[in-house]
């Protein structure tokens, strides 16, 4: 049993990870289309050749996406165990969500620094669908002798299709790995999406949004919520993800008084199922016949930018409208809350609060995050 001098913290970053060279795109699109808690198939040899097929047949078109959004341009700005990093190689497609997520795991280390001295946490990234898999974070984790872990999901609201299939995953290569016994007490936070220093980063950004507008137009524009759509099936069997999304949205206009006018979208829908309505580009369209002109985009489920926010709403949604002949003004997507301190410091508190009973951690050096009741 460790004592409380030997405890070692160690927090585990979840994402969905993107692909980082173009010989990744096919790949990351067949682990994803192979997740049975995304694509209702069955598994087994169906959903495989489902898998091979669709990844083949989108992974050209998407690879031009990436292409565009880049996310680092000069060279590598992602995780260790990234091959760019290990090879020297400027790739010129690499999702962004590698390097912001890698931002968010130094931001979030080095405030446990700062609020922590005398407590030693280490800080780790786990990717769904691309590098660093489980294995290999585990592999770090034992190497740094963690003996307390919390799995921290980058999905503020959970869904089974993204928080779930992390865990999922996550357990199952503990299991084989390790056996019923893993080397760490382990922890999980399902959900923070009322946390107040996460709703703050976002109000934040919207603020942001807002500056950069003239008077006039900002008075003109309306809020479109847009989230990662779900299959509807997941949503009759229980699924609190889309009631987690319009609470998050509430909260966030009531704290800012209701002081635009607002609407919720769904996005980036995946495979042959139905999924979450209103389709966000249906919404603006809608928005556009009505004769509204103005819209900021909140990516209000994304805690990073990456393609569902830099190319489906900052660069692809305007070029549809235009092509459809659609009459706007302005389309401003909102930047994503990638590291802003507010959202380091909502990780940092969920964290430790999974930890309360098992660490000898004073409330004074580790600020709690607060949170608003559902």
């Amino acid at each position: 049993m460790a004592t409380e001098e030997d405890k070692r913290i160690g927090v585990v970053l979840m994402n969905m990870g993107g692909p980082t060279a173009d010989y990744a795109v096919r790949p990351f699109l067949n682990n994803l289309f192979r997740d049975e808690d995304i694509i209702k198939m069955g598994g087994g040899k169906i959903q495989e050749l489902f898998a091979n097929i669709i990844s083949k047949f989108r992974a050209p078109n998407v690879q031009e996406d990436y292409e565009e959004i880049n996310g680092c341009p000069r060279g590598c700005m992602g995780n260790k165990h990234c091959l760019n990093r290990k090879n020297s190689t400027v790739s010129t497609c690499c999702s962004p969500i590698n390097s912001l997520t890698e931002k968010q795991r130094r931001a979030l280390e080095k405030h446990f620094k700062k609020t922590m001295p005398e407590q030693p946490v280490k800080v780790y990234t786990c990717m769904r669908y691309w590098l660093p898999f489980a294995d290999t974070t585990m592999d770090d984790m034992v190497e740094d002798g963690i003996t307390h872990a919390v799995m921290m999901p980058l999905y503020p609201q959970f869904s089974w299709t993204t928080t779930g299939s992390s865990f999922r995953d996550w357990e199952s290569t503990r299991r084989k790995k390790f056996g019923k016994q893993a080397p760490w007490k382990e922890f999980h936070v399902k959900n923070y999406h009322l946390d107040e220093h996460y709703l703050s980063a976002i109000n934040e950004r919207i603020d942001e949004a807002l500056a950069g507008m003239d008077e006039e137009r900002r008075n003109k524009t309306h809020f479109i919520f847009s989230a990662h759509g779900t299959p509807l099936l997941e949503v009759r069997s229980g699924d609190p993800y889309t009631n987690e999304i319009n609470q998050t949205m509430e909260a966030i206009m009531e704290m800012r008084g209701y002081d635009h006018e607002y609407w919720l979208g769904y996005q980036s829908k995946v495979g042959p199922q139905k999924w979450t309505q209103p389709n966000t580009a249906e919404l603006v369209e809608r928005h556009i016949e009505y004769g509204i002109k103005n819209f900021l985009m909140i990516p209000i489920a994304f805690v990073t930018d990456h393609i569902e926010t830099l190319y489906e709403l900052g660069v692809e949604l305007a070029e549809d409208l235009e092509e459809e002949g659609y009459d706007f003004e302005h389309i401003t997507v909102m930047p994503g809350i990638n590291d802003h301190p507010n959202y380091i410091q909502a990780l940092a508190g969920q964290a430790m609060d999974k930890l309360d009973h098992e660490m000898d951690i004073k409330k004074g050096t580790n600020p709690q995050s607060e949170k608003i009741s559902a």
